[in-house]
């Protein structure tokens, strides 16, 4: 019984013993299976997004706007803004900057302006306009010479030019329409547009309006004349000067005559 003793002790230390390298490889797989999980994004690798105002400015040719541009990226590692339109001042924030545009005479320019953060670039756009509606739009009464009348347009004071259509009615109807497409300018401009119209009969007493017309992709400006009617005693310019100088000699010749009489009746009145 004692020599068993010491042979049950043996086989129980054999029993609970590990090697050192067995207990590293099962704490080193605890350990890889831990560190195995993907980390929890950090806050640059988050989505992020970029804006800019106003995303749409109507300006009048040669005016000047701000835009800003900002984003949600916590720490953002630079701005920038692609435009051909001249710049002026800059002002920035934490999480915007602000960009000043001068003498904006194009149109229509497209403004982007990029944001990186944590090495990815997004962008936004904005859409910058410059037009100017006619100040006036004016019909010259209509001029009848013979069979035809001439009809005179003037729109004044207009941006840009070459999106302008200008058209004639008469009534509900249109007799003439002029499309000024080739008209390249970058200034304001006055445009006068000149049609001659074939008198009928069923002309007469009917009114004639003239609308100025542009059309800037979609933004419909329009502007209209008051209306002149058609008469068959419309006078022309060379007609009015003619009938102005008979008139006149008209009542010269009856001054002269009157003056003749009261001569003729004095000297008689004296004689008696």
């Amino acid at each position: 019984m004692g020599s068993l003793l010491p042979l049950f002790l043996l086989l129980l230390l054999a029993a609970s013993y590990q090697p050192t390298g067995s207990r590293r490889r099962r704490w080193g797989t605890r350990t890889q299976g831990t560190g195995g999980r993907s980390p929890a994004p950090s806050e640059t690798s988050a989505p992020f997004w970029v804006r800019i105002s106003p995303e749409f400015k109507a300006v009048p040719p040669g005016g000047s706007l701000w835009l800003n541009c900002s984003s949600s990226c916590p720490l953002p590692e630079g701005f920038s803004l692609r435009t051909v339109l001249p710049r002026g001042e800059t002002l920035s924030g934490p999480h915007w900057v602000s960009y000043q545009l001068l003498d904006v005479r194009a149109w229509s320019s497209d403004v982007q302006c990029f944001v990186t953060c944590a090495g990815e670039t997004r962008e936004a756009t904005a859409r910058i306009t410059a037009y100017k509606q006619p100040r006036s739009v004016i019909l010259e009464p209509p001029v009848l010479v013979r069979d035809e009348y001439t009809l005179r347009c003037h729109v004044t004071h207009v941006f840009p030019v070459g999106f302008l259509v200008v058209t004639l009615r008469r009534g509900g109807q249109v007799i003439y329409s002029e499309s000024l497409e080739h008209y390249t300018s970058v200034d304001l401009a006055n445009v006068t547009m000149t049609h001659t119209l074939h008198a009928r009969p069923s002309d007469f007493g009917q009114p004639v309006t003239c609308h100025a017309h542009l059309n800037l992709d979609g933004l419909v400006v329009l502007s209209s004349s008051a209306p002149m009617m058609l008469t068959a005693f419309a006078w022309s310019p060379a007609s009015k000067a003619l009938a102005s100088t008979s008139i006149a000699v008209f009542v010269v010749i009856h001054l002269v005559v009157g003056a003749l009489y009261l001569r003729k009746c004095l000297l008689m009145q004296s004689r008696a």
